[in-house]
């Protein structure tokens, strides 16, 4: 198959195809007598692979690791396994974060709420808000979630 219609059944960009060959995660295909690149059957499959592993965040690095096990099946499982433990760790923490972004916007917009809506641009607590130091604005939050 050509590389267009590798990405149009993979859902990569064909940008994106060409960067997995730079890097090593995808060899590099054979190429016809015009120079067109043509891939195999275990080359849509490793894409594949590859596109559902950047789908669950995985950075490139536990791409290539979790591609080498995936090809070589005759490893313990167990390596896998911490892959997915360390991701899911990292996901976790993503996730934390943004419970936190998501009450420090809470606090900006009942403050706002409170405070002056309806008022000029320039009177708006949510500027002041924003400029407070990380510390403040750490208080200011646990202040106004605790208020909620």
């Amino acid at each position: 198959m050509t590389i267009g219609i590798l990405s149009e059944r993979t859902q990569c960009t064909v940008a994106t195809i060409r960067y997995y060959e730079q890097i090593g995660l995808l060899p590099q295909p054979e190429r016809s007598s015009n120079g067109h690149r043509y891939y195999r059957d275990q080359d849509f499959e490793r894409l594949t692979f590859i596109k559902r592993c950047r789908d669950f965040g995985f950075p490139i690095d536990q791409v290539r690791s979790l591609t080498n096990l995936f090809e070589d099946g005759d490893r313990a499982c167990v390596g896998v396994r911490n892959l997915a433990q360390a991701q899911l760790e990292q996901v976790r923490a993503k996730m934390a974060e943004m419970r936190q972004l998501e009450a420090g916007l809470e606090a900006f917009v009942c403050s706002c709420d409170a405070g002056c809506t309806g008022g000029l641009t320039r009177d708006c607590v949510i500027f002041d808000q924003i400029a407070l130091s990380g510390a403040t604005a750490a208080r200011f939050v646990a202040t106004e979630v605790k208020r909620t």
